[in-house]
C-alpha cells in the first residue's frame, strides 16, 4: 500500500517535530548547571516555540486543494499514523529514539544529540518533500530551510563551548 500526504499532514507532523524540539530543549536547561548553557538551550527551545508558530500560520494559509484527504480514512487513522511519525522520525526531543536524557551527558553530548535530530528532521522533510504534490513542495522546503538554521546555530553555540 503506497501512503501520500497532503501538505497540510506534512505541517501538522512539523508542528509535531517542533514540539518536541522545543521540550528537549527546556530538558536540556534543567539538566545543565551552567547559566551560560541553559539560557542556550532556553533560546534554543524560544526557536523551536517560534517555529510552530511559523508552521501553524502557514498551515492556517493552505488553499483547499492542500488540504485534501489523499485516500479515504473515516476512523482517522493517518492522523495517529502521522503523529507515531513525527514522535519517531523527528528525533528532537529524544537522545535516540527510546531514550530522554538522563541528565548524565556532558554539554557536548548534548549538543551532538541535537544536532543529530536536526539533521534526522532535515532528511524527513527532505524525504517527505517527494509525497507532496507539486504546489506543495516550497512550503515543505520552507520547512527544511527552518530546520538548517536550527542546525547551523547549534553547530556555532558547540563550536562555542570549546
Amino acid at each position: 500500500m503506497s501512503i501520500s500526504f497532503n501538505v497540510d499532514e506534512i505541517f501538522e507532523m512539523a508542528e509535531q517535530i517542533e514540539r518536541n524540539g522545543a521540550s528537549f530543549y527546556r530538558e536540556a536547561a534543567r539538566k545543565t548547571g551552567d547559566s551560560t548553557v541553559k539560557q542556550i538551550f532556553l533560546n534554543l527551545a524560544q526557536m523551536e516555540d517560534g517555529h510552530l508558530i511559523i508552521f501553524q500560520d502557514m498551515r492556517k494559509h493552505l488553499g483547499p486543494n492542500e488540504k485534501e484527504q489523499t485516500a479515504f480514512d473515516p476512523e482517522d487513522e493517518s492522523i495517529m499514523y502521522l503523529q507515531a511519525m513525527a514522535n519517531s522520525h523527528g528525533t528532537e526531543g529524544k537522545k535516540d529514539r527510546q531514550t530522554k536524557l538522563t541528565g548524565n551527558e556532558t554539554i557536548k553530548e548534548i549538543f551532538e544529540i541535537a544536532i543529530n535530530a536536526e539533521k534526522n528532521s532535515i532528511i524527513f522533510y527532505t524525504a517527505l518533500k517527494d509525497l507532496v504534490d507539486k504546489t506543495g513542495k516550497d512550503k515543505v522546503e520552507t520547512i527544511i530551510s527552518e530546520e538548517m538554521g536550527h542546525l547551523a546555530v547549534l553547530k556555532i553555540q558547540k563550536a562555542n563551548l570549546s
